[in-house]
């Protein structure tokens, strides 16, 4: 004797609502602990073998989590959840097998199969029910009101999962279009810049531009580091700096050279671009005043952490020293006073004679902003 199929779901399934499942960038990804917890939840609540969260796409059921239940995903003629989604609303079928809508279905019919059913809509923000959070029995039953807000309330909670989880990924899409964004502007006015140099014949026209150059270099590796960051608000300054040298010294004459030496240390963003500017200056002044007639040199950074928690960043270089002028008031040191009482902390320029001019800058470090 022939079959008779089991029924289809009661209404064409419509490409708003299939479109607004696949937005969601969940069908067919690995478990995860927050879906399981929750049917393990409903389960125990509602006094069920099993707990389902299904998610109904154009052909199948798929089940981003199973309590109680082996198979990863199913057809829709076997599916009770798609009631739920087509009748968008709560269903609860007492004894499956009596039921005309689910009395053919195979998990009904074989052997040992489901007797009692019960699914919450999974209705995202926008109003589309793209699934079910579903309880099932092997025995035909009732649940009381309490397991059924239970079953409802928790089925919001699978929903604001699956949309935090949407939000995070665009947000991380919309982050990675920024940086290339940043990017390719930075590295367009950089090459600018490059050429402009490269055209003009005054040297301290050459000379301005080479600054230039290095401060959006510099502000290019801020804006590195802020990516790479886990919150993108604070920032590696060991890393920071290191990149900061190198810039300064591939901008810098051949006989002058810019390393550094700090250790490992996190600041705000705020705080890192103070410190960028303060390092700037300082090597712009030696480089230019420290080092005449092509004297060899160099201009060095290094980084301690203070006994109280504070940063002590030492600067120096071992040219001639900067002319008395210069360092009692030129715009560049106004900028390092200004960058320095933005920190909150102590800036101090040393004299050293014969062996050069060096700097020390002690500031708290600040939480991330």
């Amino acid at each position: 004797m022939t079959k008779t199929p089991p029924l289809p779901p009661t209404r064409p399934d419509n490409e708003t609502r299939l479109d607004a499942l696949a937005s969601l960038c969940i069908l067919d990804t690995e478990p995860e602990a927050g879906y399981d917890d929750l049917t393990q939840y409903v389960s125990e609540v509602c006094d069920t073998p099993t707990a389902l969260v299904s998610l109904v796409d154009r052909d199948r059921q798929w089940f981003k989590s199973a309590k109680g239940f082996d198979q990863p995903e199913t057809g829709l003629e076997s599916s009770v959840c798609a009631y739920v989604v087509f009748d968008d609303n709560f269903v609860e079928i007492e004894d499956l097998s009596t039921d005309p809508r689910t009395e053919r279905n195979p998990l009904v019919t074989a052997p040992g199969g489901v007797r009692f059913y019960a699914g919450a809509p999974l209705r995202l923000s926008s109003g589309e029910v793209v699934g079910a959070l579903c309880v099932l029995d092997t025995k035909p039953r009732k649940l009381n009101d309490f397991q059924r807000r239970t079953l409802t309330v928790m089925a919001g909670q699978v929903v604001n999962q699956m949309e935090l989880r949407r939000a995070l990924e665009q947000a991380e899409v919309l982050k990675k279009e920024v940086d290339h964004r940043v990017k390719n502007s930075l590295q367009s006015i950089s090459s600018q810049i490059r050429i402009q140099a490269r055209k003009a014949r005054d040297m301290s026209v050459q000379t301005a531009l080479r600054q230039v150059e290095a401060r959006i270099a510099m502000a290019a590796a801020l804006h590195e580091q802020l990516y790479r960051s886990a919150d993108g608000a604070d920032v590696d300054l060991a890393a920071f700096m290191t990149e900061t040298a190198r810039i300064l010294d591939g901008t810098s004459p051949p006989h002058i050279h810019v390393e550094s030496d700090f250790r490992p240390a996190r600041v705000n963003a705020i705080q890192a671009s103070a410190i960028g500017v303060i390092v700037n200056e300082f090597a712009t002044n030696s480089i230019k005043h420290a080092f005449p007639e092509g004297r060899n040199g160099q201009v060095r950074f290094s980084c301690e952490a203070a006994t109280d928690g504070s940063l002590v960043i030492e600067m120096k270089d071992n040219g001639i020293g900067m002319p008395k002028d210069t360092s009692a008031g030129g715009i560049g040191l106004a900028v390092i006073e200004a960058s320095a009482a933005q920190l909150e902390g102590r800036w101090e320029l040393q004299e050293l004679g014969d062996a050069g001019t060096g700097a020390r800058l002690t500031f708290p470090i600040a939480p991330a902003q």
